[in-house]
């Protein structure tokens, strides 16, 4: 496992489309099923990785709380699941219904997406406002799974709010820490190991 950090992809960022399917329906999903939210949150999650397992609960409580608000919610794994059978489609459907996640999880097979957003930890949260520009991308909060401290969404929940309530994020954003996406072999961004 490498501990990596969030490229922390430049304020202001377009949101990259995607194509995704979803592990539990089939379902290919797209910005364009967020169309109507105020917010949409992009997260890059997986199963195996304990920084993930450490979250995950409040990744579901996040999807609960924001169900029927003007955020849309949508995480992707793009690990390679050759090397890592439990971040496989399958495992990840498992994942989903035994936490009851609120919103789609989807695969990314071709890692491109991942790409796309310069994604390169999990977790990797994104936060994009109505024209669908990046205002956050950082960390949940300042727990981790060694540090003792209570995992409360504080850091992300704090710039959804803002979004929804039509104010500025605060510029202060700490890059999310996680293992390393897997990435196929060959595949690695250029991004990758810097930093």
């Amino acid at each position: 496992m490498a501990l990596t950090a969030s490229t922390m992809l430049p304020i202001g960022t377009i949101a990259p489309n995607f194509h995704l399917p979803e592990v539990v329906s089939g379902e290919v999903i797209s910005l364009a099923n967020f169309a109507d939210k105020k917010a949409l949150l992009v997260m890059f999650i997986c199963r195996h990785c304990p920084f993930v397992k450490h979250i995950q609960q409040q990744l579901a409580l996040l999807g609960e709380d924001y169900i029927n608000s003007d955020l849309g919610i949508i995480a992707i794994s793009a690990n390679d699941a050759e090397n890592y059978p439990d971040d496989a489609p399958d495992s990840l459907k498992a994942m989903a219904t035994e936490q009851g996640f609120k919103f789609p999880l989807c695969y990314d097979e071709s890692q491109e997406t991942a790409k796309a957003y310069t994604a390169a930890c999990t977790p990797d949260f994104f936060v994009f406002d109505r024209e669908r520009k990046l205002v956050y991308r950082g960390q949940l909060d300042d727990s981790r799974p060694s540090n003792g401290k209570p995992v409360t969404g504080a850091d992300l929940r704090a710039a959804i709010e803002a979004v929804l309530a039509g104010k500025s994020v605060s510029d202060e954003q700490k890059p999310s820490i996680g293992c390393n996406i897997k990435w196929k072999a060959g595949n690695a961004p250029s991004y990758f190991g810097r930093g």
